[in-house]
């Protein structure tokens, strides 16, 4: 393995961190991290449609002074990019979820711990303050559901992403061939003292098997209304792509959706969630935020969804990559880089203030067809 050091300092932007991560992890890592389902079309298109949306910039507007501070759910922060739940992070780094939540809490910004994670709430509580939410699958067995919510209250975790796209595992062809399977120096932290926090080993990815055992396929619309009564948290629906579930999601209660494919990990052949989300926004009209998670690897892609309408966005690749090449310096400067990145889009764009980023500042594919046609 080649040294790694001089690569970091010549890092200039976040999609730099995937190869480096490339080089540095274990295959059965990187390709666990960074690969889709099935054909990886999403995959691709989560990135791609973003370069499809252009900027129309506004000209001679005080720009010499850009805030991004923002409100999430009642709590303020310093903007609009967050961190993304993303399993195992012990995999890339042995500091693991403890320096992304460091590196979040010193960026402003709020961490989303997944429910797989190598750190429990309360591990990852005890690194100090923090805005956190807490990710939650939701297991057969609800018992395990409830003590889970009630532990990340108390350990002062502020709301519950419920993730909705996951009755089955995707189809990770990348876990099939590697027969990936959580490495034995680690464990599921959340439900150690359960006897679940291991995986089998199998002829297939161990991951999909153990979902396959332990994840509700019955979950419905019912059960948000069921979870609202185990926790006073405000719960955010995590999976959200089309205007029929963002109706659902505000009439069984939700106090936020995020628009989200899964990484493009779930069902292939799904739009890019950035071509989602104005459909999704028109549907809230305003009544709960909607937040957007899935292919934002540019200061420029956080504008463009900020103008189509999201309160902010979650990042979740680069974080693990950042992590896996630097660890919480790492995270820390993916993190500023995004940030310095917006704030020159503002800039370049006319934007003193978030409330600033209007619709009429990007031009869509659907907006250049609607002029075609005039």
């Amino acid at each position: 393995m080649r040294d790694l050091s001089r690569g970091m300092e010549m890092i200039t932007n976040v999609s730099e961190y995937e190869k480096l991560a490339k080089e540095k992890l274990p295959k059965m890592v990187y390709d666990y991290y960074a690969s889709g389902a099935e054909d990886q079309w999403t995959l691709k298109e989560n990135r791609e449609a973003f370069s499809r949306i252009l900027f129309r910039p506004r000209i001679l507007i005080d720009v010499s002074s850009i805030n991004m501070a923002t409100n999430i759910l009642g709590f303020d922060v310093s903007m609009p990019i967050m961190i993304a739940p993303t399993a195992m992070q012990k995999m890339a780094h042995p500091e693991g979820e403890f320096a992304t939540a460091r590196a979040a809490a010193s960026a402003g910004t709020i961490m989303t711990l997944s429910s797989w994670a190598t750190s429990s709430v309360e591990e990852v509580n005890s690194v100090g303050p923090g805005i956190r939410f807490f990710q939650l699958y939701v297991y057969k067995d609800r018992n395990i559901v409830r003590q889970l919510v009630k532990r990340a209250e108390m350990a002062g975790f502020k709301a519950i992403a419920l993730t909705v796209d996951t009755p089955r595992l995707g189809r990770r062809e990348a876990d099939i061939k590697n027969r990936f399977v959580l490495p034995p120096h680690l464990v599921l932290k959340n439900f150690e003292a359960l006897d679940l926090g291991t995986m089998d080993k199998t002829d297939d990815s161990g991951l999909a098997a153990y979902v396959a055992g332990q994840v509700d396929q019955s979950l419905c619309w019912e059960d948000v209304k069921w979870l609202k009564t185990v926790t006073s948290l405000p719960i955010l629906v995590k999976g959200v792509m089309t205007a029929e579930d963002a109706r659902l999601s505000i009439e069984y209660g939700a106090a936020g959706i995020i628009v989200s494919n899964h990484g493009a990990r779930q069902l292939d052949y799904v739009p890019a969630t950035i071509s989602c989300l104005e459909e999704v926004v028109r549907e809230a009209k305003g009544r709960l935020p909607v937040f957007l998670d899935g292919g934002v690897r540019r200061g420029t892609d956080v504008f463009k969804a900020l103008a189509l309408g999201a309160a902010g966005v979650f990042i979740g690749r680069p974080v693990l990559y950042s992590l896996a090449v630097d660890g919480e310096a790492g995270v820390r400067k993916m993190l500023q880089m995004l940030r310095d990145e917006l704030e020159l889009a503002m800039a370049l764009s006319g934007c003193a203030s978030l409330r600033d980023i209007t619709r009429a500042h990007v031009l869509t594919d659907a907006d250049r067809i609607r002029r075609a046609r005039l």
